[in-house]
């Protein structure tokens, strides 16, 4: 085979120490390579030859299998707790939304009863403010002065004083007496229960007209001065 001549600046051929050199760092590669080594301020001239025979190179793929394995755990353990720390997160805001939302029924629940409380006060005061309607007639005249009677401790009972009045007026609150012995003193009974003007004014309960005709007022006074004189209208069964 023709030798491989490589010139160098003073015309000296490659050694057998460079070629040696050359062919272990060919081993160590990946291929044999030619290898010629030239000053930068040299003149190079170069005979080609046969290229040598390539070196085998053995490769082994375990550590990069393993470093491959390790990136893959890692990158599946760093998955893992990023899904751990959004379940975290969801279970973090399920329980404030729960606690928002438990918070919110309370307070709807206080509103509800607070305003159910108002109505219920509201309706109290409100009948308790407005006055029981009574009839405008003889039944509604004896319940709203036996109401009156009840707040002045002055007893009586409805028969007691529906009794009394049918025989002194007949149920007319402006029947007068002109004949008897009060007519001839000047002081008539007057009113369904025929009461004179002195015992009128004497046992007339307050909170009631001052006016002998009105029915309640007539019916109170007469009940308050038979209660003084005979315990109870319950106990006249004549002129008193």
């Amino acid at each position: 085979m023709p030798k491989h001549i490589l010139t160098r600046g003073h015309g000296r051929a490659l050694t057998r120490h460079h070629k040696i050199a050359a062919a272990g760092v060919a081993a160590l590669g990946a291929a044999a390579i030619g290898f010629s080594a030239v000053p930068s301020n040299a003149s190079t001239t170069t005979t080609a030859e046969a290229p040598a025979q390539t070196a085998k190179v053995a490769y082994s793929t375990q550590q990069i299998q393993g470093v491959k394995a390790d990136v893959n755990s890692q990158l599946a353990g760093a998955s893992v707790k990023v899904e751990q720390i959004a379940a975290k997160k969801q279970a973090a805001a399920e329980a404030a939304a729960k606690k928002k939302a438990a918070a919110e029924a309370k307070a709807a629940k206080a509103r509800q009863a607070a305003e159910s409380a108002s109505r219920s006060t509201e309706r109290a005061e409100v009948k308790k403010a407005a006055p029981k309607k009574y009839g405008n007639n003889l039944d509604g005249w004896i319940r709203e002065a036996m109401s009156i009677m009840k707040k002045n401790g002055i007893p009586g009972s409805y028969e007691g004083i529906h009794r009394n009045i049918m025989r002194e007026s007949s149920g007319n609150p402006k029947a007068i007496n002109l004949w008897d012995v009060n007519a001839q003193k000047g002081i008539p009974s007057k009113g369904l229960l025929q009461v004179i003007p002195p015992t009128f004014e004497a046992y007339h309960v307050k909170g009631t007209p001052k006016n002998i005709y009105d029915p309640v007022a007539n019916i109170v006074a007469a009940c308050n001065y038979a209660a003084d004189k005979y315990g109870t209208m319950d106990n006249v069964d004549s002129a008193y």
